[in-house]
């Protein structure tokens, strides 16, 4: 297979942006929809921010019988002062999948429509003003809810659901080496945990991380309950034939859906910025009071998570991008069936 990334060089638009500890969250232009989405796919491309997919209730909320509706439309904002504009759409409404962003362009792996999930991956690059897609092989198994992250070279994915009706979550883990497409997704030793859907991933260096997300455990009536889980695990992918997950410390408490990849602070260490505790299943939505808004950052000196602040709205189910050396987190799920087209850049 041949493509324009085999030969890329990385650009340092795509290197984890540091967070400031004593750096201000500030709210950008929102996203140009009333309702919001949750599980876009969002990056870098050519230096501007793309976001793009998702799914909300934009007729009524579901407690009101309202239908989930994924979109397509991608929306592309140029500069932190600028307006977002939409530049094109994804080859089909999809979300929850995996975005990652590339010399080239931002990546899209697997994710879900309104009918299935989907094992088809593509690359937005821009044409001029507008954003075009091109397929790329495509992952071994129809996939949504994983996470994933850019480790070097190397696209990491993990977890995740086959299907819309699995009561299983996936421990499965593919590698894609972006000078070695033509190899496509590659296996490698599954998390040692539970399988899980809605985990946070990150990349510290030649390590790759996993943290929290759910397990899924089986009903008699062919449903799954959510497990929320509190384990973390590192993969370092620079070990030769000495790779092996290994287990680090556990969160401090639990955290679904937490904004992904995770992205580093000017120490060195990995935030999860809120996730869902599950502390509030089975409140009312009206009575919901919103997700955490603490964060917890890993010092893999101490191997330990720590206070390390807070975010200004608790959302999730949202990717995190780097742009320009700033961590955004366009738009998620304020509450459950609730989205909010907020953008936050530090």
């Amino acid at each position: 297979m041949s493509s324009p990334i085999v030969n890329a060089v990385v650009a340092s638009s795509i290197a984890c942006a540091a967070v400031a500890a004593d750096g201000h969250w500030q709210r950008l232009a929102d996203i140009p929809d009333a309702e919001g989405f949750a599980g876009s796919f969002a990056g870098v491309v050519e230096g501007g921010l793309v976001v793009a997919g998702g799914a909300n209730f934009p007729d009524a909320k579901p407690w009101e019988g309202g239908t989930k509706r994924w979109h397509d439309r991608a929306f592309l904002l140029d500069s932190p002062a600028g307006r977002w504009r939409e530049a094109g759409r994804l080859p089909r409404p999809l979300g929850y999948g995996v975005a990652v962003t590339t010399p080239t362009g931002l990546l899209c792996i697997g994710g879900s429509d309104e009918r299935s999930h989907r094992a088809e991956v593509f690359e937005l690059q821009r044409d001029g003003e507008h954003l075009q897609a091109i397929p790329l092989q495509a992952l071994p198994v129809t996939l949504a809810n994983m996470c994933g992250a850019l480790v070097g070279r190397a696209v990491y994915v993990a977890g995740g659901q086959e299907t819309p009706a699995a009561t299983a979550a996936l421990a499965r883990v593919w590698t894609l080496d972006l000078d070695r497409l033509d190899a496509g997704w590659q296996e490698i030793e599954p998390l040692p945990g539970r399988g899980r859907i809605l985990a946070a991933a990150g990349a510290l260096g030649d390590t790759f991380v996993v943290a929290g997300g759910a397990a899924l455990e089986a009903r008699g009536d062919g449903q799954a309950d959510r497990v929320w889980l509190r384990d973390a695990w590192a993969f370092d992918a620079a070990a030769g034939d000495q790779k092996r997950w290994r287990r680090i410390a556990d969160l401090p408490r639990a955290a679904v859906a937490a904004p992904s990849p995770m992205p580093l602070d000017d120490a060195g260490r990995l935030l999860l910025l809120g996730g869902d505790d599950g502390t509030q299943v089975g409140v009312k939505p009206s009575d919901h009071a919103g997700f955490p808004r603490d964060v917890l950052a890993w010092d893999p000196a101490a191997d330990a998570w720590v206070a390390a602040g807070e975010v200004v709205e608790g959302l999730v189910t949202t990717p995190t991008v780097n742009w320009g050396g700033a961590v955004v987190v366009p738009g998620g799920e304020l509450r459950p069936g609730i989205r909010s087209n907020h953008v936050w850049r530090r």
